[in-house]
């Protein structure tokens, strides 16, 4: 087993895969990823999927545009033989009160600036066009984007993973990263249990466990593990527009979300109040708070079963948006983290960002924005429609 290489990635989710694929793609060798269980076994495959261009901020407006473009064409781009699985059968986002829809006409606003077909729904006329089953008492405003939907986090992350691997990227998975060494304020590799491994340059994609290995070489990211917690449930006639799965339906008011898929399932989730742990055992709490939170808004899911429910990590920043952090410690390690639940979103285009950085090559956004040192200067990364 080859124990020196020019880059090693921590982390087999969607972001760590999608870099290695990049850097690979642009004719870099002697890259190694290594993830501790299979691809994806992490936050990614543990996701809601849910892709949106409706933000508030022209930043993650941007990267979730760019972001879909990749995603419409990913089995191409990469060489994937199987289906990524996208269904753009759009978000319905909803106002809970008479603040959250003014901020909805600004988002509005920002979203037309970057040409992302958006508009304001009639709860009286046209609400029921996109989801005939919903309770619009209590609801000030909706907005819809047909360009929304969602996709198979698996099959994403498998894709980059294979495109990483035919141009030359070795993953090792099953494969455990201890600890980061540097010598003389640069890295030098990463220690496994497997044994040590030399690297010029290490990234750091290990979402919530990132800042922890960071740290080894005294970086201070401001990230913390929360549990978030979903469920599915059984599979039944599409209740969308003509027959087809009903759109995203989420409200950052009343925090949720839910969705239907092609098969017929419904998957859903709440924003709860959590301890910073590591945790992603399920509880009985989150599946009776959901159920009623959720079937508030759409009665119609009163009946379904639930086929089994489930728990991931989100790596929450303090302005819930991504750090991008070059090391002052230790020159050659990267850690790209903070996603705070968006990150298989916007992974295709932090991807690009960040490849395009490490290359040399121009881009239209500036990765430095991305820093930690934001929390410093307060020149936060503020986002005011997130769940």
């Amino acid at each position: 087993m080859k124990k020196a290489y020019e880059v090693v990635v921590v982390g087999g989710g969607i972001v760590g895969c999608s870099i290695a694929f990049e850097l690979a793609k642009r004719g870099w060798k002697d890259i190694l990823l290594i993830e501790r269980g299979h691809l994806a076994s992490g936050a990614t495959g543990r996701c809601g999927a849910g892709i949106r261009q409706q933000w508030g901020s022209e930043l993650n407006a941007t990267l979730a545009v760019e972001s879909t473009h990749i995603l419409e064409e990913l089995e191409e781009y990469t060489g994937y033989k199987g289906n990524c699985g996208l269904n753009q059968a759009g978000y319905l986002l909803i106002a809970c009160t008479e603040k959250e829809w003014a901020q909805f006409q600004l988002n509005l606003d920002v979203q037309h600036k970057l040409g992302i077909n958006s508009f304001p729904v009639d709860l009286e006329k046209e609400v029921y066009k996109y989801v005939s089953h919903i309770n619009t008492e209590g609801i000030y405003g909706a907005t819809f984007c047909q360009k929304d939907g969602h996709a198979d986090p698996f099959h994403c992350t498998f894709a980059y993973g294979y495109g990483a691997k035919q141009h030359g990227v070795e993953i090792w998975t099953y494969t455990s990263v201890h600890s980061l060494k540097a010598e003389g304020g640069k890295i030098v590799g990463v220690e496994t249990d497997k044994g040590f491994v030399e690297a010029k340059m290490v990234i750091n994609c290990a979402n919530g466990w990132a800042p922890g290995l960071a740290a080894q070489v005294g970086d201070e990211i401001p990230v913390f593990p929360e549990r978030h917690q979903a469920l599915v449930t059984e599979p039944v006639a599409g209740m969308g527009p003509n027959g087809g799965p009903m759109p995203m339906v989420m409200s950052f008011e009343r925090k949720f979300y839910v969705q239907q898929t092609p098969h017929g399932s419904f998957v859903m989730g709440i924003a709860e109040v959590e301890p910073v742990s590591f945790n992603i055992r399920s509880s009985w709490q989150f599946l009776e708070e959901n159920c009623g939170v959720i079937c508030a808004t759409l009665p119609a899911l009163r009946n379904l079963r639930v086929v089994r429910q489930w728990a991931g990590l989100y790596d929450m920043s303090p302005d819930r948006n991504p750090i991008i952090e070059f090391s002052k410690n230790a020159e050659g390690l990267l850690t790209v983290c903070g996603f705070s639940g968006h990150g298989f979103m916007v992974a295709p285009r932090t991807a690009t960002l960040v490849a395009k950085a490490l290359c040399n090559e121009p881009d239209t956004l500036d990765i430095k924005r991305f820093s930690a040192d934001r929390y410093r200067t307060g020149e936060l990364l503020l986002e005011p429609s997130v769940v």
